[in-house]
């Protein structure tokens, strides 16, 4: 304020300049004073900081590895605690490199793949993720390469080092008859099933396989959607071979111990699904 009144005195000639420099100094002197306050708040302020742990990123703590009285140093390697991140979480799988053009062409052109992932027996799907890169090499020892995906895992399904089967979905034909993997069978004439005719008897019916996934096989041809296939007993049968069909039981028709046991089978779509078989390590 005195310095904002010496230049008014100074505009009106009432005072002369080195009064207005040296309030103007004094002025100066004041800011630089505070200035260095500020700094040893804030100085304050970090060093306060520093009796706090803050963890650098979200997730799930493991076990302690200090506990209470142990005796810790800035030397020392390990740390207090590891967090693992869960969300999004990696998953980890293996291919054949046979398969390795089909995928790295889908992924080049800009195609978003699904990956799923399943549970150890391969039954129930756990959650749902996008491949996001491949490894740059093949593992020469099993011939297989290494895939990288990416799951948000909100619900925190998946959990770290958790053995997962992966169903990468690369591609989809579409017009195929799929029919369990057990009925297919396999002699001098090529592949084959037994189809159960109007009659109850059993007729042979050489087949085309398309794409083999899981438990299921497309058939390009050979079959009619509806048509009922045997899957249990075919070492019982010949061409013609009466039968007596009843209602599956169990996801794969499986059960009848009695007479071979058809399923029937009807036409849908069938995705090309290469599936790791090493399951897939979320990291």
């Amino acid at each position: 304020m005195n310095l904002e009144r010496f230049k008014l005195l100074f505009k009106e000639g009432v005072i002369a300049q080195q009064q207005l420099d040296t309030q103007a100094a004094l002025v100066g002197q004041f800011d630089g004073a505070i200035a260095s306050d500020q700094g040893q708040i804030d100085n304050a302020k970090l060093q306060l900081t520093y009796s706090r742990i803050t963890a650098p990123i979200s997730g799930r703590i493991g076990l302690r590895l200090v506990d209470a009285g142990n005796i810790v140093h800035a030397s020392d390697t390990n740390g207090l605690l590891v967090i693992t991140q869960l969300q999004p979480v990696s998953v980890i799988f293996s291919l054949p490199q046979d398969q390795l053009p089909q995928v790295n062409a889908k992924l080049r052109s800009g195609v978003q793949l699904v990956v799923d992932a399943y549970d150890r027996d391969d039954t129930a799907k756990i959650a749902s993720g996008k491949l996001q890169t491949i490894d740059n090499q093949i593992d020469v020892t099993t011939g297989t390469y290494k895939l990288k995906s990416i799951f948000s895992n909100e619900d925190n399904a998946l959990f770290p080092n958790q053995f997962v089967n992966v169903h990468l979905l690369v591609d989809i034909k579409r017009n195929l008859i799929i029919v369990p993997t057990a009925a297919i069978q396999r002699g001098p004439q090529g592949t084959y099933v037994y189809a159960a005719g109007n009659d109850n008897t059993a007729k042979i019916r050489a087949v085309t396989i398309a794409q083999t996934t899981g438990n299921s096989v497309g058939v390009s041809a050979g079959l009619n959607p509806g048509e009922i296939v045997v899957i249990d007993g075919q070492d019982k049968l010949q061409d013609g071979t009466n039968i007596s069909t009843t209602p599956a039981t169990g996801s794969n028709g499986a059960g009848h111990n009695s007479a071979p046991q058809p399923t029937a089978q009807g036409a849908r779509q069938s995705g090309s699904s290469p599936k790791g078989n090493a399951g897939g390590s979320p990291r």
